[in-house]
């Protein structure tokens, strides 16, 4: 298939899957991850009506938000990617959305990043939804303070709602009911951080069914990732 049928693809089973689940497919927000291809693919994307965007690398949502082919496409840039706090800078100037806060000093360094008269930066809370506290997000008992932490010291950002990725060793829908009560214990802080971002290729269904908003596929849509060296 190529690319206009993948996206199509996709979405039909978006649909099929919300509709499954008693939802309306028009809640539901479609990020396309387009790590390690070129621009000029979200270019195409943009011409298939495709507004939404996820990097999970610094470097690259910056070159690419950068690019002379696709910085007048009116794009959403989500960056979903591990944030680090000396490119916090790099971050906030390019993406619009930053899934993966984590920990209160990763959002100090995002508010301070904002400049002067810089818009609000919409912000997730990201869960870490296995037992090893070694990977990336918040353990599920620390999210609400998190929550408030933000809330009450980072003027400059505007709590969202979560996001997860499931672990590979459990049923992704366990995950995601987990994702869903941290999300409800976000809103005790913030009631109006609806949004749960949850689904890649292999488990959006599962992550519609447990209440996802946003969806972060990839390869699904953009073909196989190019050569990487």
């Amino acid at each position: 298939m190529d690319l206009k049928a993948r996206l199509a693809d996709v979405d039909a089973r978006i649909v099929d899957a919300a509709r499954s689940a008693g939802r309306d497919p028009s809640e539901l927000t479609r990020i396309v991850v387009t790590k390690f291809h070129p621009a000029s693919l979200i270019a195409e994307l943009r011409a298939l009506g495709v507004r939404d965007v996820g990097e999970n690398r610094q470097q690259e949502l910056t070159a690419k938000r950068g690019d002379p082919a696709v910085a007048a496409l009116g794009l959403r840039w989500h960056f979903i990617g591990q944030g680090q706090t000396n490119k916090v800078r790099a971050i906030r100037a390019a993406a619009d959305v930053v899934h993966s806060v984590d920990r209160a000093r990763l959002a100090d360094a995002l508010d301070r990043a904002g400049d002067e008269g810089a818009p609000v930066l919409d912000v997730l809370l990201q869960v870490n939804l296995t037992a090893d506290p070694g990977r990336g997000g918040v353990a599920p008992d620390g999210v609400e303070q998190l929550a408030a932490h933000v809330a009450a010291s980072c003027p400059t950002l505007r709590v969202r709602g979560v996001m997860g990725v499931a672990p590979l060793d459990e049923e992704p829908a366990a995950a995601f009911a987990r994702l869903a009560a941290t999300g409800e214990s976000v809103r005790r802080v913030v009631p109006d951080a609806r949004w749960i971002s949850a689904g890649m290729t292999g488990d959006f269904a599962e992550a519609i069914a447990a209440g996802a908003t946003h969806l972060r596929i990839g390869s699904a849509i953009t073909g196989p990732r190019p050569v990487h060296g």
